[in-house]
């Protein structure tokens, strides 16, 4: 998913997009609120994380914009306005949520994730993941690919499930492991690569069309390619 991120303070700029970028997200970053505005409306973002002091526009008016425009994107209010007055003033614009400076990473991701998973939330309420002839049944637990039976164990089932709720998405192996092993990535260890594999070889394998695919030094990626 597509993140852009528009704050004017290089050092957390920086830090937010290093941050995300190895939980596995795309992210754009802007440091003033025209080119902020400009990036907004011209180019699609699953979530923007908005500063408020802003050089040229401030935060409160690229939202007041983008509502004015019937632009729905999702936005994460990140400033060190702390003022009860503010933080209503933000969600009274249109914001989805408003944390203040200084703040934790972790409770950042954290509410990042649930504003994109309520964003997400009617392709999860579906029982059938689909993409290209793989098909993965969720209430009954089966997969098959060109009507032909799949047999996973239960950790690659959760693998797979994963991949296909997130198709086109480049996925780091410290995300997979956070989010499927529920542990954080030692780069020792070779339990993602391994599994990986192993599924690769049931669902890529026996067929022409790879889905499953390595992005070096990035992670992985699940998507049907044009030929």
């Amino acid at each position: 998913m597509k993140i852009l991120i528009i704050e004017d303070e290089p050092k957390t700029g920086q830090y937010l997009r290093q941050g995300l970028t190895e939980s596995g997200f795309i992210v754009n970053l802007s440091s003033n609120g025209i080119d902020g505005l400009y990036h907004a409306t011209s180019q699609h973002h699953d979530l923007i994380i908005l500063d408020v002091m802003l050089p040229d526009l401030n935060g409160w008016q690229i939202l007041a914009q983008l509502r004015k425009q019937d632009n729905e994107t999702p936005v994460i209010f990140l400033t060190a306005r702390d003022k009860v007055e503010d933080r209503i003033k933000g969600l009274e614009l249109g914001a989805d949520d408003y944390l203040i400076k200084p703040f934790s990473f972790s409770e950042l991701l954290a509410r990042v994730r649930a504003i994109l998973k309520r964003g997400n939330k009617s392709n999860t309420e579906t029982n059938t993941l689909c993409i290209a002839d793989l098909e993965l049944d969720l209430l009954r637990r089966k997969v098959q690919r060109a009507g032909q039976k799949i047999t996973l164990t239960a950790k690659e089932f959760n693998l797979l499930e994963f991949f296909m709720r997130h198709q086109g998405e480049v996925l780091s192996r410290a995300l997979i492991a956070s989010e499927v092993w529920d542990m954080n990535f030692d780069s020792d260890t070779n339990v993602i690569d391994v599994s990986i594999r192993r599924l690769r070889n049931k669902i890529d394998t026996p067929f022409d069309t790879k889905l499953l695919q390595t992005m070096r030094g990035m992670g992985y990626v699940l998507e049907a390619k044009e030929i």
